[in-house]
């Protein structure tokens, strides 16, 4: 088991790519508390994982809002004794064009994208330093160092951020052990990306010219990147960005 006896956060860990994180963190000895907007789907996956004998627990966090993220930090850290992991995974897209962007709507995913991304580091810190070191995970994606008509400018925008803020916080705390990295993940068959496509069927083929291994990827295809940089595999690993977009953006 690559994590055993690590203990780990995931944001935004109800679905998704937060949700195979979860699994397979739990699956690989870790006991992982994780928090999610979406209360029901969160206690839903805690009730099956716990059913497999998964050490898991689910805190509703929303996190844009820093009392929230304490709180949820120190439930982690009361019920499995500390912190190894932080993975900042959620996040909400945008819409429509520069023009059509609302200062509202743009301030929305910032907050979610980016501010939630500090806060998730800024707590994790203080219970990482006690441990000696640990590993936060901020979940970018590859519109974080490419541009693309297929996206809108505020979610890209947020997403470099991320990017930017990664290194910028590996470098503050390789002295504390703390080592931080990103991942950028390209198109992903999450049950989201599912039901765009559903919406309209040309998406696939124009993700499918940009992608050389010919597929979309898989949820699991990212968890094993974020498992990798769990892991003391990766012990030497900080400040870098692990892209898992199947050659989009080596192109």
């Amino acid at each position: 088991m690559r994590v055993k006896g690590k203990v780990a956060f995931v944001s935004g860990g109800a679905r998704g790519l937060g949700a195979a994180d979860v699994c397979l963190l739990s699956q690989e000895g870790a006991a992982v508390a994780f928090g999610d907007v979406l209360e029901e789907e969160g206690r839903k996956l805690e009730s099956e994982l716990r059913a497999q004998g998964r050490r898991v627990t689910f805190i509703p966090l929303d996190v844009t809002d820093e009392t929230q993220w304490r709180r949820a930090v120190a439930g982690a850290v009361a019920e499995f004794g500390g912190l190894d992991v932080m993975v900042n995974n959620a996040a909400v897209g945008g819409a429509g064009s520069i023009e059509e962007t609302t200062v509202e709507g743009w301030n929305r995913v910032m907050a979610v994208n980016v501010t939630g991304v500090f806060l998730g580091t800024k707590v994790a810190i203080p219970e990482m330093r006690r441990r000696g070191g640990g590993s936060i995970i901020n979940i970018s994606s590859q519109m974080g160092i490419v541009g693309s008509e297929m996206s809108n400018v505020v979610y890209q925008t947020s997403k470099g951020a991320v990017r930017m803020f990664t290194k910028a916080a590996a470098i503050h705390h390789a002295k504390d052990g703390i080592r931080v990295n990103s991942v950028h993940p390209g198109p992903i068959l999450t049950r989201q990306m599912e039901r765009g496509l559903a919406n309209d069927p040309a998406q696939e083929g124009y993700y499918l010219d940009r992608v050389p291994l010919g597929r979309l990827g898989r949820p699991l295809d990212v968890a094993h990147c974020v498992l990798y940089l769990a892991s003391d595999e990766s012990a030497f690993v900080t400040g870098s960005e692990q892209v898992v977009d199947g050659g989009w953006t080596a192109q």
